[in-house]
């Protein structure tokens, strides 16, 4: 892989790129419509943006209230640690910011890669933009 760099910033800084990653992966890819991709959660999130030689590859958002979501890595991008670059992050970000426990929606092929940096599976899934979830929980520790 050639050069990676991860950014964590605000919607005001980073817009351009992460729609880039999200309207490729949630809109083009899974067939989200746009109107339910972009909600005003974005303007008081924290953003982690995934760059490839400068390209916009990856993204994710962690809200003020621990919730982790619209964790998206382009197609030819998978496979290669970079989502997990984004989620650590955000959950760097969260520790940071003082937050005692992450929250996400997974979609159901990858609840294995949340488990794998210790979310648990909390309650039954569940449909959401009708894709199956799972909601998932992480206690963080100092």
């Amino acid at each position: 892989m050639s050069a990676l760099t991860v950014v964590v910033g605000d919607w005001a800084l980073l817009e351009p790129a992460l729609r880039a990653v999200r309207e490729a992966v949630f809109i083009v890819e899974q067939g989200i419509p746009a109107e339910l991709e972009w909600d005003t959660d974005d303007a008081t999130s924290r953003h982690a943006l995934a760059c490839v030689d400068g390209a916009p590859v990856a993204c994710g958002r962690l809200l003020p209230d621990g919730h982790i979501g619209r964790m998206a890595v382009r197609a030819p991008w998978r496979g290669q640690g970079i989502g997990r670059a984004i989620l650590d992050a955000l959950i760097d970000s969260a520790r940071q910011g003082g937050l005692p426990l992450l929250q996400l929606h997974a979609q159901m092929h990858a609840t294995g890669f949340y488990e794998r940096a210790r979310f648990t599976a909390e309650g039954p899934p569940f449909d959401e933009v009708g894709i199956v979830h799972q909601r998932m929980v992480r206690a963080l520790t100092s």
